[in-house]
């Protein structure tokens, strides 16, 4: 099942790999903007803000695990683009027993600090009972998220980015039909939404390892590959674990601007959470650039191909470049009747337009600092991408949303323009480092 990404051309190996994933990050939004789009077609605001806040934090969640299993994907493409398939094995192995340990100790403590954890996001009261319970039930799915994520990770190591795609085609099917079922005739509110979501990633767990077991991947993995083995565990983390914690602290940041505007109200509040919705789903080009540049570049890295990895990442940035530029474009033309889908409270919709109006423009330059950590991560040097975000959020996306939100109570439009700005310094940050390392011929170091 795994595929050589190490020959021919570099343009149509993006294409090739980049498509799938594009489409299942597409389709994984998709059955989380669904929650929120039903919830707005049967509920009020409450429920709205809610299942936003709820989403919220498990989207944090999830982009923490998705980078850590960043590393797998690494060291999964290193030994395949090598050819050492026992390598791989270890590593997959390893990656199981590492994510099963993490996501059950997630759910241990998440599920006894429900309470406390709504309480600090600083919901607005109205939506605190629809909050606790939306969070409840999917913390208690966190297991069947990493699993899924997992499975995912040691698909596209192995270059495989279709059979993801499949397994979340399911979960979003399944997703929108249970919303339909618990949020519409059967009124549970935030808790249907909950349901739907951790019901369908459960379904799609089911079906990948189905889909493992009924096809040919080329891998023979015994009791041993699953024992924990100190140097496997720490090239994994080397690499996964910044990335983790580097999207831990971009989800952080994101959740900070959300208490910032629901201590604006009710009515911010959930015009910022339907934006941020609306933004996952913009980003699906940008998130699909960082993994497509990830594996490929691991493989190339691999294989002793380090122009070709280079190559890759000159593509992924110019691809999405383009993408950002387009959809600027778009959205300045369809804000309205695009906020308009998701709820039918005008106050929501004027807020709403104002925000993203500024937050779309991080379309164009989260696409470009976006491959270079996934080139960063193949280059075993993944602190890169740590180092870049963690200087924008601190210098500019928290301190700039919380003074636009002071300075500009009546309008939504500055808090925008925080992320962009925020992301250009990132994308300054990643330039400057690629040169100075490349000029000193250090840019790669075989993890």
């Amino acid at each position: 099942m795994e595929k050589n990404l190490t020959t021919g051309s570099v343009f149509k190996a993006i294409l090739t790999f980049a498509l799938p994933y594009l489409l299942s990050y597409f389709l994984q939004t998709l059955y989380g903007m669904a929650d929120l789009y039903i919830t707005g077609r049967f509920c009020g605001v409450d429920s709205i803000t809610a299942v936003a806040n709820g989403s919220q934090v498990m989207h944090m969640l999830t982009v923490i695990i998705v980078g850590l299993a960043m590393g797998s994907t690494v060291i999964i493409g290193h030994a395949v683009g090598a050819g050492n398939m026992r390598d791989a094995e270890d590593a997959i192995g390893n990656t199981v027993t590492l994510f099963m340990a993490v996501s059950l100790g997630f759910t241990a403590v998440l599920v006894a600090a429900v309470r406390p954890l709504v309480g600090l996001i600083g919901v607005p009261a109205e939506a605190v009972p629809g909050t606790v319970q939306y969070l409840t039930i999917c913390f208690i799915g966190i297991p069947f998220i990493t699993a899924y994520n997992i499975i995912s990770s040691v698909f596209r190591g192995l270059g495989d980015s279709k059979s993801p795609m499949y397994f979340i085609a399911v979960a979003c099917a399944a997703n929108i039909a249970l919303d339909i079922l618990f949020i519409g005739p059967m009124a549970l509110g935030p808790v249907g939404a909950a349901l739907g979501t951790t019901l369908s990633q459960t379904l799609s767990v089911i079906v990948a390892l189905f889909g493992i077991w009924r096809h040919k991947t080329g891998l023979r993995l015994s009791r041993q590959n699953f024992r924990p083995r100190k140097g496997v565990l720490g090239r994994i983390l080397k690499i996964g674990l910044p990335v983790a914690v580097q999207d831990g602290c971009i989800q952080v940041a994101f959740i900070i601007i959300t208490i910032i505007a629901n201590h604006r109200g009710l009515i911010d509040s959930a015009a910022v959470g339907i934006v941020e919705k609306i933004i996952s789903a913009m980003f699906i080009v940008p998130s699909s650039m960082l993994a497509t540049v990830s594996a490929l570049s691991s493989q190339n890295l691999g294989a002793g191909k380090p122009e070709r990895a280079a190559q890759t990442l000159k593509y992924a940035a110019m691809i999405a470049t383009g993408y950002g530029i387009a959809v600027v474009l778009v959205i300045e033309l369809v804000a309205e009747p695009l906020l308009g889908c998701f709820t039918t409270d005008a106050a929501v919709v004027l807020m709403g337009c104002q925000y993203i109006r500024g937050y779309i423009v991080d379309t164009i330059f989260a696409g470009i600092h976006f491959s270079f950590t996934g080139y960063f991560a193949a280059c075993g040097k993944s602190y890169i991408g740590f180092l870049h975000n963690i200087i924008a959020i601190v210098l500019v996306r928290v301190p700039g949303s919380y003074l636009a939100s002071r300075l500009f109570a009546g309008t939504l439009l500055p808090m925008g323009l925080a992320a962009p700005a925020g992301s250009l310094l990132s994308v300054m940050v990643c330039v400057a480092a690629y040169r100075w390392m490349k000029r000193r011929g250090t840019l790669y170091t075989a993890a």
